[in-house]
């Protein structure tokens, strides 16, 4: 395996972030995305498995070794769970670990890509942004999404699949590229998102993700018609 400087769950926090704000949208669904960001690396580095059927409950691959901590903290969620549980299952506690954000990125302020500043709402709650600064490892991303999209290569890196998917799950993705030209590749989009052009971890883990989201959506609405 090839290692690489960014691991998919940063690689969608960089897409989330405002660049100058330092922040995310709280009322998007990146989080949902983050989370299926993770089971998918799980799953493409062979840390886990998902079974091929309507359920799709994740296993975990014993003695794997990962050296990213939050991912390393996921795998030991999969392995000590006491029976098996379903990928959308997983997406929505991975997404629910305590101050993913902030962690996520502290991994790039450690990179020099962005920066962590500590200010206040109203002079009363505090809260920690983070700029970017260098936006080079987000230009490359950038660059590697365009490609997939817009041109007709079969030369497709995984990852990258990955990442437009979660991102057009999360709606995050017209926020990438102009709505415009994303309808006018439609039918390619959907050839990404479905996971046609990818392997199979990569298309259940999507698939996982998106079923994530669609719940996630639902639920509000539920609550309120409910009470």
């Amino acid at each position: 395996m090839i290692p690489r400087s960014l691991t998919i769950y940063v690689e969608i926090l960089l897409l989330a972030l405002d660049d100058d704000k330092g922040t995310a949208d709280s009322a998007g669904f990146y989080t949902k995305a983050l989370g299926g960001a993770i089971l998918a690396e799980l799953a493409m580095t062979g840390a886990v498995t998902i079974e091929d059927d309507k359920k799709k409950r994740v296993h975990a691959v014993r003695g794997a070794r990962l050296d990213d901590p939050i991912l390393a903290e996921c795998y030991a969620m999969v392995t000590e769970a006491k029976k098996p549980k379903k990928a959308q299952e997983w997406v929505m506690k991975f997404s629910g670990l305590k101050d993913l954000k902030n962690r996520a990125a502290r991994g790039l302020v450690d990179k020099g890509v962005l920066t962590e500043e500590t200010g206040t709402v109203l002079r009363i709650f505090k809260r920690t942004i983070v700029p970017e600064v260098d936006g080079g490892p987000e230009q490359e991303l950038r660059e590697r999404m365009k490609k997939a999209i817009f041109t007709a290569t079969t030369n497709l890196d995984a990852r990258t699949v990955v990442v437009i998917a979660l991102a057009q799950a999360a709606g995050m993705l017209d926020k990438v590229f102009p709505k415009k030209k994303l309808k006018e590749r439609k039918k390619r989009l959907e050839q990404l998102t479905s996971g046609q052009l990818a392997g199979k971890a990569t298309k259940e883990a999507v698939q996982a993700v998106q079923t994530a989201i669609m719940v996630a959506a639902i639920m509000p609405a539920v609550f309120v018609a409910t009470n």
